[in-house]
């Protein structure tokens, strides 16, 4: 059976930057019939994803890090991603 593309994310995702925290959020049927809405069920997505490899990089680069981990997938498969990237905090 053929991954979905959630699971093909998360997996991407986990192999790039092993993260404290991993959140994929499927918001498609939230978007049903709009523009995007290819039928599958699988057009809108949130990552929320904490890891060392975001600390001292801004916004912009955490986003730019994680499109390029996910390849083809945003633009070619999802239509749109919202991509809330973080550091882990360190109390002290």
């Amino acid at each position: 059976m053929a991954q979905s593309v959630a699971e093909e994310m998360e997996q991407l995702l986990r192999e790039a930057f092993s993260p404290t925290q991993l959140e994929i959020l499927n918001d498609s049927a939230k978007h049903r019939g709009h523009t995007g809405d290819d039928g599958t069920g699988e057009s809108h997505f949130t990552i929320v994803i904490e890891a060392p490899a975001f600390v001292d990089k801004s916004r912009l680069e955490r986003q730019r890090m994680v499109n390029a981990a996910l390849g083809d997938i945003p633009g070619d498969r999802v239509h749109a991603l919202a991509i809330k990237a973080t550091a882990p905090s360190h109390p002290g």
